[in-house]
């Protein structure tokens, strides 16, 4: 009896692993879907391969729909495990590896400041209208922790697809500032949701306010030094042991490694490997990329490209079956009144939230830039203001984050943020 119950364990567990084979396989014929319409649509500047992703996410999971006659939209389980520690690092680390740093050193003040301070303005209100219009739509009750997470969630720029639209040759300080400001602002963001998890806001005041404060700041500067280290480190380890001399494969297996070294670190300290493995990044392609052999740096930068455009579209294929979510939607339907006053709010308020602080810190910076080159066009502007409509990964990764550590009222309202965070997108 003992060793029939082994067996049937056994076939459960051989079943388990096709099942999960299976899935990979079609996962990975839909990525390279992705990458051949991609191709295919490339001359179009208005359909990339994050919408493509999106697009063929969304019909995959209509098929999934009608396969499993409506139980399930997806083929494999999302986890922020997954996100934060697989694919969010290439996308950060190759953000900073091919960033043109002499127009984002020169633009970094305006570029902290849209993606610091006016993070935390957007955060602020976004925060604080929403506690205010939930409450008048006589939404389920939230607490304080609650709200202060959906502030940072819709913070979460995604400047991607922008991006994909603009040329950093024809237009190099408006690239600059969208690219920056995303990078800078995304990791805002995560440093501000992980304050607030470490935070019992249930009862605030004004000596939590300070240790908040506190926190966030200290949190920001040790993330940026963590980084810069061990880019320096890898620099140092080349030019002293010049790997290129005996192999190529040792410098690039080198240089990849300490990348994601800068961010387990981080992780493992509680500090953003999003900042650390951004301005790593920055660091190596300054200091170790020229350390190492012609073919080494072919090869890093190819390699490092590859892996994040990868990720990305790992994500957003992700993202278009999530859409199609069926326990969301069955929720949404059941109150469509709801939905659409809580989807237009939120939209809203991302809105305001950024026109607060674009157009005012643009002002502030245009006082101390004496070239009008350097300076920011109302039209640069709108364009900065709308660019922010997006939100991304980071928002979706944020908010299956706090649905999974919060009360139960938040699991409802999750539904309403996921369809916002879609629509976002759809709309920009």
């Amino acid at each position: 009896m003992a060793l029939g119950s082994v067996l049937v364990k056994l076939g459960m567990l051989s079943t388990s692993d096709h099942a999960s084979v299976v899935s990979m396989n079609l996962f990975v014929a839909l990525l390279c879907a992705c990458i051949v319409i991609g191709h295919l649509l490339e001359e179009n500047r208005w359909m990339n391969e994050s919408i493509t992703a999106l697009a063929i996410g969304v019909c995959t999971g209509v098929v999934i729909l009608l396969t499993t006659r409506g139980k399930s939209s997806h083929i494999l389980v999302f986890s922020e495990d997954l996100f934060f520690i697989y694919l969010l690092p290439p996308i950060i680390f190759n953000a900073g590896f091919q960033v043109k740093k002499k127009q984002f050193f020169r633009n970094f003040t305006t570029i902290v400041l849209f993606g610091a301070v006016g993070t935390l303005i957007s955060f602020g209100i976004i925060a604080t209208g929403a506690k205010q219009f939930f409450k008048r739509l006589n939404m389920v009750s939230l607490d304080i922790g609650d709200y202060l997470a959906i502030g940072a969630i819709f913070s979460a720029t995604d400047s991607v697809c922008t991006l994909q639209v603009l040329n950093q040759d024809e237009t190099p300080l408006l690239y600059s500032l969208v690219f920056g400001e995303g990078v800078v602002n995304d990791a805002t963001s995560v440093v501000l949701f992980n304050a607030i998890q470490s935070f019992d806001l249930s009862h605030i005041n004004s000596s939590i306010a300070l240790q908040f404060i506190g926190n966030f700041f200290y949190l920001f500067v040790s993330s940026t030094m963590l980084g810069v280290v061990t880019g320096l480190l890898s620099a140092y380890i080349i030019k002293k042991l010049y790997f290129g001399r005996h192999s190529t494969d040792r410098e690039v297996a080198l240089m990849i490694l300490m990348a994601y070294l800068s961010y387990m670190l981080a992780e493992l300290f509680y500090l953003s490997g999003i900042l650390t493995v951004f301005f790593c990044g920055i660091v190596m392609s300054h200091y170790t990329w020229h350390n190492v052999t012609e073919s080494s740096r072919v090869t890093t930068k190819h390699a490092f490209a590859t892996l994040s455009f990868i990720a990305e579209i790992f994500i957003f294929l992700y993202v278009g079956m999530d859409a199609l979510d069926i326990e969301k939607w069955r929720f949404v339907s059941d109150s469509p009144g709801t939905s659409i006053a809580v989807s237009s709010v939120l939209v809203s308020l991302i809105l305001v939230g950024r026109a607060a602080f674009v157009f005012p810190l643009s002002f502030l910076t245009n006082l101390t830039k004496k070239s009008p080159n350097d300076k920011i066009g109302i039209k640069q502007q709108v364009t900065i203001w709308w660019a922010g409509l997006m939100r991304g990964a980071v928002s979706i990764a944020l908010a299956y984050n706090q649905e999974k550590a919060s009360t139960p009222s938040f699991e409802i309202t999750e539904a309403y943020i996921i369809r916002v965070l879609m629509l976002s997108r759809d709309v920009s």
